[in-house]
C-alpha cells in the first residue's frame, strides 16, 4: 500500500482539495485499495475545523463529497507513516522539514510552487 499525506497551513482549503480528488482519481481507476489518502495541517490554528465552504463547494461541483473531514495538525508520526508527504506550497515544504526534524537522508523530491525540495528520509 502506498500512504499519501497532503500537507498545507491550516487543512481546510488546499490539502483537504488534493486529498478528495486524489481519492477520487483513485477510486475511479480501481485504485483505492493500494492506496491510503489523507491530509493535514502544518499550523493548529484551524484544527477541528470543516473544510472551507468554497473548497467544500468546489469539490461539489465535481462530484466529490468531503463531509466529515475536519483539520487535523501534522505530526513527526505522520513521517514514519506516510510514504509521500506532498506539501502545496514551498512555505509548507519547510514547515514539513521542521515538524519532522530535517534528517539528514533524503528519500523523495517534490516540486511545488516551481521548486524541488528534498524531503527527509
Amino acid at each position: 500500500m502506498t500512504r499519501i499525506l497532503f500537507v498545507c497551513l491550516g487543512n481546510i482549503c488546499r490539502s483537504p482539495m488534493a486529498e478528495y480528488v486524489m481519492k477520487d482519481l483513485t477510486s475511479k481507476a480501481g485504485l483505492s485499495e493500494q492506496f491510503e489518502i489523507a491530509s493535514a495541517a502544518t499550523s493548529a490554528w484551524e484544527i477541528g475545523n470543516p473544510v472551507y465552504p468554497p473548497a467544500r463547494q468546489k469539490l461539489a461541483e465535481h462530484g466529490i463529497d468531503c463531509n466529515g473531514k475536519t483539520a487535523r495538525q501534522m505530526t513527526r508520526l505522520d513521517y514514519a507513516r506516510y510514504d509521500h508527504l506532498i506539501g502545496m506550497d514551498e512555505s509548507n515544504l519547510c514547515d514539513i522539514l521542521r515538524i519532522v526534524g530535517g534528517a539528514p537522508r533524503y528519500r523523495s523530491s517534490h516540486r511545488m510552487a516551481g521548486r524541488a525540495l528534498r524531503m527527509p528520509h
